[in-house]
């Protein structure tokens, strides 16, 4: 073969070589099912969170609850990261699978996240209060969607097909 020859064959051969699939395995592979991280990480989350400030009131009295010392308070801001970095384990492409709404639902996890964490820093009860509202509505507006035997029964409007039978385990 001659020169020109080897040179006009590299030629040819090289783009065809920069198309092959050197596709590398995404970097991120889940270990958990979306259910299983819903139970073992964000839902001792989001409990944590919800059960950090409250008010109970009985036959005694009315009692305050909420963070005292830093431990507690660094607890509850933990929580709250939890949260918003699972959102972005939702994200993960075993997860997600191109649904536009559960992509939607989990950065609305991470934003949702971003504020409780913001609300624990600022060791402001109410703030944390009114964000566990807020990180509630996010719960609940996925679970309409993807978990509904999850929603208590009034969290479906009366009549909704999709309202779990309190009869059925």
């Amino acid at each position: 073969m001659r020169l020109n020859d080897v040179r006009l064959l590299a030629c040819l051969l090289l783009p065809l070589a920069a198309c092959a699939d050197t596709r590398e395995p995404p970097a991120f592979v889940a270990a958990a099912d979306s259910r299983q991280l819903m139970v073992s990480v964000i839902e001792p989350a989001a409990e944590a969170y919800w059960d950090a400030v409250g008010v109970i009131m009985d036959e005694e009295g009315t009692h305050e609850i909420e963070p005292r010392t830093p431990e507690e308070w660094a607890a509850v801001e933990n929580a709250a990261w939890v949260l918003a970095e699972s959102g972005n384990l939702l994200l993960l492409e075993d997860r997600a699978q191109g649904r536009g709404h559960w992509i939607a639902m989990s950065r609305s996890m991470i934003e949702v996240g971003r504020r409780a964490v913001d609300a624990a820093a600022s060791k402001d009860p109410q703030a944390v209060f009114d964000m566990g509202a807020e990180v509630y509505f996010v719960c609940t507006g996925c679970h309409a969607v993807y978990a509904t035997e999850t929603l208590r029964p009034n969290a479906l409007p009366a009549g909704d097909p999709r309202t779990p039978d309190p009869r059925r385990p």
